[in-house]
């Protein structure tokens, strides 16, 4: 069988992801491995695809390399899949799958974007593997690879795959400004950050229509516009001081133009089922501050120009974002009475310091990079510093005193007599602090202990150091 593999990480042969590949490669020697190092080639391959269009045509099964940046694939791949659309190669019916590393932050996300686009080629879906990044070096992780691609191996000579999906995005009628200006205050900073194109008419006039809606003035950023050097190529740089290898000043424009505002809204036109390949870099830049939610407690908006509603994954990126930054999502415009319903909830979080608790997406993603920087503190000084401050390393062992009663009530339940003497007060002892809490409330402003300010709130909804920090950026 001939195999094109696409390598998409930014390190080309110092992938962690393409060894796998390798690995495979020596173990079914019967088969063709061709590589195309689309991760360090971008700029040559946006140029003249004609090279990779026939390498893939040529192939039985492609195969997707690449490791999971922030969500979904590096901007690299991004930048290539828009490529590979525009030269117009014939991919109908040809089998695809992928193989991706990472500490399972959302490989689910970047999977889909990648078998969504397969789909709009007319490709034959294969699921991938999403493997660890470590699991080449043990046995089990090994023997996983290898069922993989037997498996897909089967998928191939039996003409099996995914079904495609029913319903694709459809295209968006012109957009028409609807919304009435309201007046404006200065009590809050609010940047617009915009990856806005000259063909993005649509794009502009949903921004100027929640400027119009919205009773604080703003500041637009337009990535569109900033000297990217190029897209982050995962070289650990940054680790120990947070300085970016690359001389754009990104990390600087980040930093001081950026993250100083009270509150964000993000606005893009939908591309290839994700923000875009400038979108997707300018995320992937942000690894300068490693896997710091330096943002937390700012409240975010989207403003998103195509049919939102039918990219489910997409949906499911920005409001995971949220979540794990610990940021409110004020809600995503994409038409207009979505986008002046955002307006509307982004200044009540500004004004209220209003922050919800972080759920699924959030606390799950936030075990994972917890378990990871805690592994790797002796590399990653300041997020391991960061992590302390803001009270992330909860770790359940550390919570002796609860663990050793849920054995003293386990070894009771366990017991029949002691079980048949409880009855119902297993219950009743469950829910009783919860009881005491609502037995002493009353009514909100007729407690004359209860301080309910601004900074009560702050303190209430985001870890302290990082209220101090809001608390000194708004002054």
């Amino acid at each position: 069988m001939k195999i094109c593999v696409l390598n998409g990480s930014p390190r080309g042969k110092y992938s962690t992801t393409i060894h796998t590949v390798q690995y495979l490669q020596k173990r079914y020697p019967g088969h063709s491995f061709t590589y195309v190092n689309v991760g360090t080639k971008i700029r040559a391959l946006e140029k003249d695809m004609t090279e990779v269009c026939a390498v893939m045509e040529a192939a039985d099964l492609v195969l997707f390399s690449y490791p999971v940046y922030t969500f979904i694939a590096p901007s690299q791949v991004h930048r290539f899949i828009a490529a590979l659309k525009a030269c117009g190669a014939d991919l109908s019916g040809k089998f695809v799958t992928q193989i991706t590393t990472s500490k399972h932050f959302y490989d689910v996300t970047a999977h889909r974007y990648i078998e969504d686009n397969c789909f709009d080629l007319g490709m034959r879906v294969i699921r991938g593997l999403s493997a660890d990044m470590d699991d080449l070096t043990t046995e089990k992780g090994r023997l996983e690879a290898e069922k993989f691609f037997a498996y897909v191996l089967w998928c191939v000579e039996n003409d099996v795959s995914e079904p495609a999906p029913a319903r694709r995005p459809a295209p968006v009628p012109d957009y028409v400004p609807a919304l009435a200006p309201v007046e404006k205050s200065k009590g809050y900073d609010t940047v617009i950050v915009a990856d806005l194109r000259p063909e993005d008419e649509n794009l502009r006039k949903m921004i100027e229509d929640f400027q119009a809606a919205y009773p604080y003035e703003t500041r637009l950023e337009n990535i569109a516009e900033f000297p990217f050097g190029g897209g982050c190529i995962g070289c650990f740089n940054c680790a120990g001081d947070g300085k970016c290898i690359y001389k754009d000043g990104f990390d600087t424009y980040l930093r001081e133009t950026i993250q100083t505002a009270d509150a964000a809204v993000f606005a893009f036109t939908i591309r290839d089922h994700s923000m875009g390949p400038t979108f997707k870099m300018y995320d992937d830049r942000q690894f300068c501050n490693g896997h710091r939610t330096v943002t937390q407690g700012m409240p975010f908006g989207y403003i998103v120009s195509g049919d939102y509603e039918a990219e489910e994954n997409l949906r499911t990126i920005v409001e995971a974002r949220c979540e794990v930054g610990h940021n409110f999502l004020a809600g995503v415009g994409y038409d207009a009475p979505g986008i002046e319903s955002m307006a509307r909830r982004l200044a009540y979080a500004l004004e209220h310091e209003y922050l919800q608790p972080r759920n699924f997406y959030g606390v799950g993603g936030m075990k994972i990079f917890r378990d990871l920087i805690w592994l790797m503190r002796g590399i990653m000084k300041a997020d391991h510093q960061f992590y302390k401050a803001n009270g992330e390393y909860d770790f359940p062992q550390k919570q002796r005193g609860k663990m050793m009663g849920m054995c003293v009530l386990g070894a009771m339940v366990r017991n029949p007599r002691m079980k048949a003497k409880m009855g119902n007060k297993f219950n009743q002892g469950m829910a009783a602090p919860y009881e005491k809490v609502v037995a002493k409330a009353v009514p909100v402003g007729e407690d004359p202990a209860e301080k309910v300010s601004a900074d009560r709130r702050k303190i209430i909804a985001v870890p302290k150091k990082t209220a101090r920090v809001v608390r000194r950026r708004r002054k």
